[in-house]
């Protein structure tokens, strides 16, 4: 379960990264950055507080409610960015997500001292001081609860997108390569700026 080791490790704030949506075929990539500024909080957030991915959605959206609602208390700086397909397609999955990652980071209204990356690779010239922590959503708090906030954010988007395009199953699959995904590719093809054309599936598409 995550702690706040890490974060004791470093004088002044640290801000925890993270990101959702590098292995989808559609939609942008999302970071988001979480900034602990009272480590008292409720027992509810941090006793359920973990890797998204571990969590079902239902324990996701209720976490990523109580995560705004500490911010509003003044206690949680929190801040999500994207990178578009576009953006994607011409620099690559890694470079985008980097990006969002700076955005993310840029966004915030309180500047850390430093910033903790969930991963192995540490982006060059980030905004600040950066250090990366392989599993940090199951290790930091900050990670983690950056880690909710980019998975929901970008599943509130996809379902959003899954409203203007309805053959492809985005409001379940978030834009990876189901079948329902797959049949709606066969059937109505590929959505420009929307579909990532530089992912071998989607080309596979585009050459039928």
């Amino acid at each position: 379960m995550p702690d706040f080791d890490e974060e004791n490790k470093y004088n002044g704030l640290v801000a925890g990264i993270d990101e959702a949506g590098r292995g989808p075929w559609a939609g942008p990539v999302v970071a988001a950055a979480a900034v602990v500024l009272d480590k008292n909080l409720p027992a509810e957030l941090l006793s359920n507080l973990n890797d998204s991915k571990k969590l079902t959605p239902a324990k996701r959206e209720k976490l990523y409610q109580l995560l705004y609602e500490q911010e509003k208390l003044g206690k949680i700086c929190l801040s999500v960015a994207e990178a578009s397909v576009a953006e994607i397609d011409s620099l690559n999955i890694l470079q985008a997500t980097f990006l969002a990652m700076k955005r993310a980071v840029d966004n915030l209204k309180i500047k850390p001292a430093h910033a903790l990356i969930d991963g192995n690779q540490n982006p060059k010239n980030f905004p600040v001081p950066s250090a990366t922590l392989v599993k940090g959503d199951a290790r930091s708090y900050s990670i983690a609860a950056a880690s909710i906030v980019a998975k929901v954010y970008r599943d509130h988007y996809m379902q959003k997108l899954a409203t203007l395009y309805p053959f492809y199953g985005f409001e379940k699959n978030a834009g990876y390569g189901t079948k329902k995904h797959i049949d709606g590719l066969k059937l109505h093809g590929v959505v420009e700026k929307v579909h990532r054309l530089s992912y071998r599936p989607i080309q596979e598409f585009l050459k039928k």
